[in-house]
């Protein structure tokens, strides 16, 4: 019931770590035939904290393509428990497809041993969405549009004897050119 990974080792968040903790928690309680693979992943995984989590890291909730050994491309969403939607939108982190990729990186391969003793490959082709990700994404362009200036901008300068259309020129008095009281 081994998961052999190949190649860069996988990240966690902090979140999912716990995540894993609690679920190991209650299977072995049950004596689960995942146990094995869950204290394998929580023993080798580089845990991370959530906002520094590279964006190519398949975390929960995260959409990603990928393939078992040669076949076609699946598509899906990594979830915690089974959710209600789509049929075969989501994947669980309770199978051991799931577990196994949780951490993963794109571009990357693990081999998962399933219960009757057969051995696949898992290929992490394309992470299309992580929520971690999308969070910073947001935060950064809320930062950006806060540093913006808020109001009126000045898009070019009038020249100095410009009047607004229709108003006419006055008079204008310099120095000694007041006409006094008679001009009243």
């Amino acid at each position: 019931m081994e998961t052999a990974m190949t190649g860069a080792n996988f990240q966690l968040t902090t979140k999912d770590f716990a995540v894993l903790e609690i679920m190991l928690e209650r299977r072995r309680a049950f004596a689960d035939p995942i146990v094995p693979m869950l204290e394998d992943k929580l023993s080798k995984a580089e845990v991370v904290a959530i906002d520094s989590v590279g964006s190519d890291i398949v975390t929960l909730n995260s959409r990603l393509v990928f393939r078992v050994d040669a076949g076609p491309a699946q598509t899906r969403t990594l979830v915690q428990n089974e959710v209600r939607g789509p049929v075969g939108s989501s994947l669980s982190i309770m199978t051991r497809r799931g577990l196994c990729m949780l951490g993963m990186a794109e571009g990357q391969t693990a081999w998962i041993e399933q219960a009757d003793g057969r051995r696949e490959s898992v290929l992490i082709a394309t992470v299309l969405y992580q929520p971690e990700a999308a969070r910073r994404a947001v935060r950064e362009k809320s930062q950006a549009e806060a540093r913006r200036p808020h109001g009126l901008t000045l898009v070019y300068s009038a020249a100095a004897d410009w009047r607004p259309l229709g108003e006419r020129a006055g008079m204008r008095q310099t120095g000694d050119d007041d006409p006094g009281p008679a001009a009243a």
